[in-house]
């Protein structure tokens, strides 16, 4: 009866300890919503151009003529983005005809915009735009370039101009920059009257040297003759050989 008494009141604590601790025990916090992903920040093509690659005088043109600007808002405030091929300073300083030197303000402007896309193209993108050539440039209208992607070797014809994409100097959404070795020139500025690209030299004819030796007219495999020399000591030898065969007949016979 006591252990039983016992066992009533152990189970009674227990129930009891368990209500009390549910009853003081703190609600869990609420999930709270994960804060929104920041803004990418926009990649400031001033410095870009000025960091990344030997682009001095393609960005001086860019700020000179305020095109700068308008990349800059292509990219920053537009869902579309931007894709801008970047001569190198290189390839400005070998050109010589035609130049830009004897362009208008506007002109030159244009050739600028005829460097860029109004639009974010990936390298992978090219094999696609490529079916889609000419592709207009953000000049609009008649500035257009044709596009060739043989295994992503990206080649861009402008017409007046044939060059590649050497290397990318960005390519994240929304600004792509790309590099090439030659200006673009717009056929809608030059014109079409392109002038031909120059054949190559033909290779330099090299004449056989004074000690090299003459084939023989009769080909190399007739026998070579025999000398007059060489003859008369063979007829010579023959005749000696019998006047020996005959002294030796005579002493024979002088024995026998």
């Amino acid at each position: 009866m006591g252990g039983k008494l016992f066992f009533m009141i152990i189970s009674m604590l227990v129930v009891w300890c368990s209500t009390s601790v549910n009853s003081q025990s703190v609600g869990s916090p609420p999930i709270s919503s994960p804060a929104p992903a920041p803004a990418p920040e926009h990649v400031n093509l001033t410095h870009l151009l000025s960091y990344a690659g030997p682009f001095h005088t393609f960005l001086n043109y860019l700020e000179k003529t305020k095109v700068l600007e308008t990349f800059q808002n292509q990219a920053n405030n537009t869902e579309e983005g931007i894709t801008i091929f970047a001569p190198t300073d290189d390839a400005f300083s070998k050109l010589k005809n035609p130049s830009l030197s004897n362009l208008t303000d506007d002109q030159i402007k244009s050739v600028l915009l005829f460097h860029a896309l109004s639009h974010y193209y990936s390298l992978s993108d090219f094999k696609n735009l490529s079916k889609m050539s000419p592709v207009m440039t953000y000049a609009g209208g008649q500035y257009t370039l044709n596009f060739t992607d043989v295994s992503g070797d990206v080649s861009i014809d402008s017409g007046w101009t044939k060059t590649k994409v050497s290397s990318s100097v960005v390519a994240t959404d929304p600004i792509a920059v790309y590099e090439i070795k030659n200006v673009l020139l717009p056929e809608a500025i030059f014109g079409t009257d392109i002038p031909p690209t120059a054949a190559p030299a033909p290779a330099p004819h090299i004449a056989p040297s004074a000690d090299t030796p003459v084939a023989d007219v009769g080909g190399s495999n007739s026998s070579p003759k025999s000398s007059p020399s060489s003859s008369c000591k063979i007829s010579n030898l023959g005749l000696l050989t019998q006047l020996i065969l005959a002294i030796a007949s005579g002493v024979v016979l002088m024995f026998s």
